[in-house]
């Protein structure tokens, strides 16, 4: 795991800096909550971790 400190305003680019695949920019950051913005192509499917693991298994129960 890549742990990446930054502040308000800065992004963070995933890919290849000349032809990135998106960008990740930091919106806010208030009470210990930050916010985040995530600029990706629409077939690049972006979900939070709770999200993510919730549709996994519900994919790996209707496989069975």
């Amino acid at each position: 795991m890549l742990v990446i400190t930054r502040t308000k305003d800065k992004k963070i680019v995933i890919g290849d800096p000349k032809k990135p695949i998106g960008t990740i920019t930091i919106t806010s950051v208030k009470r210990g909550r930050v916010r985040v913005a995530c600029d990706f192509p629409k077939d690049v499917e972006v979900n939070r971790g709770e999200i993510a693991a919730l549709r996994a298994s519900q994919k790996i129960e209707g496989a069975a």
